[in-house]
């Protein structure tokens, strides 16, 4: 049965990504840009909705009130797929920094630009952070919300923290607060696998971290508070009931952190 729901749930997926933007192009296009929103807004909580209907895996998602006015920086924890669309229907006006080859793909890069997202040139990491930050800036002077994955790369729930120094320089350089973000959404929707398990995933806005700290200290913070509430959801997940499969990084983590594991806890395959 698992199989199956994760079979239906993938196809369903690609199926309402096809079918909206069909449907939804003329109007998308059409729209002043943040009136247009609503149609990537709406996207993201349809399929949020079907994998709570097929694959029973539900979303839950604290501290919102922790969201500031205006502009921040939204750091999630970087897992899986369902962490690049379950936070930004939650923001007035969101922005991504991404390589500007996805802007050269059809369809997908006239939205994206449509968006005025900030396309990189990958190729050269202190162009690209100088190209980050002057558009960084002007995006948080028109109020909108940055998100970036401090860890760059997904990685395994459970995973030794590897935070870029990139997220500290535009800390530093924008002047906003800093919204971590802790989830294990890779419990229940692994990257590079296939099944998609049931569950809640539990996410967490934390408190933000004020503007105006050194570069050091905010990272350092940063790392601290994540990987803490990350660690408390890690031990929720894996000792509450139906338990979702442990991969070898998560159970290695709980382990040291003196956790014992039910017998359904059983390694991912």
């Amino acid at each position: 049965m698992l199989y199956l729901r994760s079979l239906i749930f993938n196809a369903a997926f690609y199926i309402n990504t096809i079918v909206q933007m069909i449907v939804f192009t003329p109007i998308y296009f059409l729209s002043p840009r943040k009136k247009a929103w609503w149609i990537a807004k709406n996207w993201a909580r349809s399929n949020l909705w079907l994998q709570k209907i097929i694959a029973g895996t539900r979303s839950r998602i604290d501290g919102l009130e922790n969201l500031p006015e205006g502009s921040f920086i939204l750091a999630p924890k970087h897992q899986s797929l369902w962490d690049t669309i379950a936070f930004y229907h939650h923001l007035d006006d969101p922005v991504y920094i991404l390589k500007r080859e996805l802007t050269w793909i059809p369809l997908f890069g006239w939205y994206v630009m449509k968006m005025r997202m900030i396309a990189i040139d990958r190729a050269s990491r202190s162009r690209a952070l100088k190209q980050a930050m002057a558009i960084g800036r002007e995006r948080m002077a028109e109020g909108r919300q940055l998100i970036i994955y401090p860890e760059g790369t997904r990685r395994p729930p459970g995973a030794e923290p590897a935070y870029k120094w990139g997220i500290a320089e535009l800390y530093a350089g924008l002047n906003v607060p800093v919204v971590p973000v802790a989830h294990v959404a890779g419990l229940y929707w692994p990257r590079r696998k296939f099944l998609r398990h049931p569950g809640t995933i539990h996410a967490r806005f934390l408190k933000p971290i004020e503007a105006g700290l050194s570069k050091e200290v905010f990272h350092a913070r940063l790392v601290a508070e994540t990987e803490a509430a990350a660690d408390q959801l890690l031990i929720e997940a894996a000792t509450g009931p139906n338990p979702p499969p442990l991969p070898e990084t998560a159970r290695k983590r709980l382990a040291e952190l003196g956790v014992s594991l039910p017998q359904e806890a059983v390694s991912a395959r």
